[in-house]
């Protein structure tokens, strides 16, 4: 076994606090940064950062191609991810004292891929999501006889109409929402974490009554029968008991004012409902999905897929284009063979057009 290089070590505990600190990286990116550099220090036996040269970047790529994760190879995707992580170690490590002479922006490059497999890598993937449809049928399915039902239905119900990610929603206090103006403040300063820690005003959405409907009873049974305050969870865990021999703890069917550690228990949540309905299951985030492309189909104007677009946290509407409203090959022929090419298109005025253009392309 090779033994850890203590210079190593001290230099990456630096660069870790320097990511945090100064670059304002997020403890989940840092862990992934960290891990790129692990399997470089595996691949050169913990040799000193300061050997890193142009030779060792090109073997490092090689043996980093044929790795393997679960039986295969890994993705092109989390190869150029693990590069990319790597440049942005030994750049800031060539700003440092004591490597500034050895490490060179020239020797960084070589750990760059090819323009092609690049473009490959960072593509965006059409995201598979259920239809509105379903999300309703899901909701319905829970037969309300204890709080966690109620819960379920209300955390179903609100991770459509809101479009949050989940991360954002196991933090959520109850305050953060405004229930007159269906506002929710997504503020990182009162504990909601979102990407990159971004303040986020997200209004519900309202695809449907009864979703909608189902959220507010909760919140009201919250607010009226539980008497949770503004600092409390929006989505509390499950209270916890003692088993029948008080050897263990066991689920109650009641709620406590506590969040949640995580998101794997929101999935849990979706994966036991899907199959006691006896429906597919989708992962959270798919929900959002399909929330952006519900929302697209309402839009009349450049100004509304702009607002539309802030909604889901974005900044620039490419954002939200790129990621969230790509279709897959039977969504988009489905399209495209339902738009009639030869009728004379609808004229729409040169200014507004403009505008709608201008919107798109910021």
């Amino acid at each position: 076994m090779v033994k850890v290089n203590p210079k190593n070590e001290r230099i990456k505990r630096r660069f870790f606090q320097w990511l945090k600190e100064a670059d304002g990286n997020c403890q989940s990116t840092i862990d992934n940064i960290e891990k790129a550099i692990l399997l470089y220090e595996d691949f050169t036996r913990q040799a000193d950062f300061v050997t890193f040269n142009s030779d060792k970047a090109i073997d490092f790529k090689k043996c980093l191609s044929r790795r393997e994760h679960r039986g295969k190879v890994i993705s092109l995707t989390t190869y150029h991810t693990y590069l990319r992580y790597l440049r942005k170690f030994f750049t800031w490590l060539s700003w440092q004292s004591g490597y500034r002479s050895k490490i060179t922006l020239d020797k960084i490059k070589y750990l760059n891929i090819g323009e092609k497999e690049e473009k490959i890598a960072t593509q965006s993937i059409p995201r598979n999501y259920p239809p509105l449809d379903y999300v309703i049928n899901l909701a319905e399915s829970i037969k309300i006889s204890s709080e966690i039902d109620m819960r379920d239905r209300a955390l179903i119900s609100f991770t459509l109409l809101s479009g949050m990610r989940d991360k954002a929603i196991v933090t959520l206090p109850l305050g953060c929402f405004d229930e007159e103006k269906l506002i929710i403040n997504q503020n990182p300063r009162l504990g909601v974490q979102t990407k990159f820690s971004k303040l986020i005003l997200t209004t519900l959405l309202k695809f449907n009554d009864k979703l909608l409907d189902y959220f507010l009873e909760w919140l009201k049974h919250l607010k009226a029968n539980k008497g949770f305050g503004s600092q409390d969870p929006l989505f509390p865990r499950s209270k916890t008991e003692k088993g029948t021999e008080n050897l263990s703890f066991e689920p109650s069917n009641e709620v406590e004012p506590v969040f949640w550690k995580g998101t794997g228990r929101i999935r849990d949540i979706f994966k036991k409902r899907s199959q006691e309905a006896g429906l597919p299951y989708y992962p959270p985030h798919t929900f959002r999905h399909l929330a952006v492309d519900l929302a697209f189909k309402h839009c009349n104007t450049g100004e509304e897929i702009k607002a539309i677009s802030q909604n889901f946290g974005h900044e620039h509407i490419a954002t939200t284009l790129s990621s969230y409203a790509n279709f897959d090959s039977n969504r988009l022929s489905g399209i495209l063979g339902g738009m009639d090419f030869v009728k004379k298109p609808v004229k729409i005025e040169d200014e507004k057009l403009e505008k709608i253009k201008k919107i798109l392309l910021d």
